[in-house]
């Protein structure tokens, strides 16, 4: 691969290390594999269950140190251990089309940025992991403030991806709440613990925008700069649709998230990932200076759909290319 970076030469810590496992996490991840096949766990899950554990219990006792950081977490497990309202009996009746209007004033009222709604696909379930059979993900988005990211990988950076992952929360809970209200059951599946599935497939199929060579979402507004979460639900909804707009394409020509990646984890190609041909990250690579420096965040820090007011004129440039070129 054809990989160059502006970053010093990066040697992992040796502590870190020593709890590799023998296992490969880009093999748990199915690089190379052109079959389709659910996704298997390789982290933020419970540590005792994967092999990676013992790094991601090294990550956590590394960084808890910083104050900031730890009072972001604090408040995110208040909002997990929040109880939510048991279903209510079923009163409103609305057509489908109602129905995503009413949860998108919703969502947006709770907080959220961007609300969409998805066809749950059984395939998005991680292997081993029992999920019930839902028929809808409805994603929702919570944008970064960009000051705080763009210092990545220092603390400002680190404390505001956690603050957002607990704001993401604070929205897929109310939301959830507000579905069972309704009369209809539903749960919300929120970061950084990966939970029963995964998230970005879901988040792109509700229209969300498109996978970067990053291995996160470029969103049309926001860029690469912000979080998601999810609701499942059986309330009657339909699908909001997929939103391409050439950030897919876009990736293809530039260079500056792979060329500022200090473990050169970034790919000059899509690769094969369990059946599908798509932008990849090196797991191996990218973990050891991920856990080092409070979960980096550099990629999406200088991804140019990222900065402020950048994304809306670059989805116009696309077009106009598209239709240049057919």
């Amino acid at each position: 691969m054809d990989i160059r970076s502006t970053a010093p030469p990066y040697v992992p810590d040796p502590d870190q290390m020593a709890l590799w496992p023998d296992v490969s996490g880009n093999a748990i991840n199915g690089l190379g594999e052109t079959k389709r096949r659910p996704p298997s766990p390789v982290y933020w899950h419970e540590p005792d269950t994967i092999p990676h554990g013992p790094l991601q219990n090294w990550f956590y006792g590394r960084y808890t140190q910083s104050p900031e950081v730890a009072a972001a977490r604090a408040r995110r497990q208040e909002i997990i251990d929040k109880p939510l309202p048991e279903v209510a009996p079923a009163q409103r009746v609305e057509t489908p089309q109602r129905w995503v209007e009413l949860v998108k004033e919703a969502g947006i009222s709770f907080g959220a940025d961007d609300v969409g709604v998805a066809r749950m696909d059984p395939s998005w379930v991680f292997e081993g992991h029992e999920q019930r059979t839902w028929t809808w993900a409805i994603a929702i988005a919570v944008q970064h403030d960009y000051e705080a990211l763009k210092t990545a990988p220092e603390d400002p950076a680190a404390t505001e991806v956690v603050n957002q992952y607990g704001r993401a929360l604070k929205v897929v809970k109310e939301l959830t709440g507000w579905i069972r209200d309704q009369g209809w059951a539903a749960e919300e599946k929120g970061g950084p613990m990966a939970g029963s599935m995964v998230m970005i497939p879901a988040a792109i199929k509700a229209g969300f925008g498109e996978l970067g060579r990053h291995g996160s979402m470029i969103h049309r507004t926001f860029g690469a700069n912000f979080r998601l979460a999810l609701v499942l639900t059986d309330l009657p909804l339909e699908e909001t649709g997929q939103d391409v707009f050439g950030a897919d394409d876009f990736c293809t020509r530039c260079r500056v998230c792979s060329d500022a990646c200090p473990p050169q984890a970034l790919s000059s190609e899509k690769q094969w990932v369990r059946g599908v041909q798509k932008w990849y990250v090196d797991f191996d690579k990218c973990l050891p200076f991920f856990n080092e420096n409070k979960g980096c965040g550099i990629c999406i820090a200088v991804c140019p759909w990222s900065r402020p007011g950048v994304a809306e004129t670059l989805v116009k440039k696309m077009a106009r290319r598209k239709a240049r070129t057919g």
